[in-house]
C-alpha cells in the first residue's frame, strides 16, 4: 500500500474497527494486512489518529444523534440477574 493510497487505507483501519476482527481477517481488496498495521501502527506512534479525531470532533453535529438496542449491547455482567422461584410458595 502506498501513500497515494490513504483512503483505501482508512477505510481498512475502520473495516478493523467496525468489525472487531483481528488484523489477519482484513480482506485482500485493502491489501496485505501486515503492511496496514504497521503503517497503522506508525500513524499511531506520529499522533495521526489523534490528530484526525480532533479535527472531526470540532464540528461534531449531535442534532441528529441516534442510539438504540441494535447499536449498544449490554455486558453479560450489566444485565439483570434471573432469579429462581422458590417451588413451594411460587415466589421469587
Amino acid at each position: 500500500m502506498t501513500a497515494l493510497d490513504n483512503r483505501k487505507f482508512v477505510e481498512a483501519v475502520l473495516w478493523i474497527a467496525r468489525t472487531g476482527a483481528p488484523w489477519r481477517d482484513l480482506p485482500d481488496f485493502y491489501g496485505h494486512w501486515h503492511r496496514v498495521y504497521v503503517r497503522y501502527s506508525r500513524w499511531s506512534h506520529k499522533g495521526v489518529w489523534l490528530t484526525i479525531m480532533e479535527e472531526l470532533s470540532k464540528e461534531a453535529d449531535f442534532e441528529q444523534l441516534m442510539i438504540d438496542g441494535s447499536i449498544v449491547r449490554v455486558h453479560q455482567h450489566g444485565a439483570a440477574k434471573k432469579r429462581a422461584r422458590c417451588r413451594s410458595h411460587g415466589e421469587v
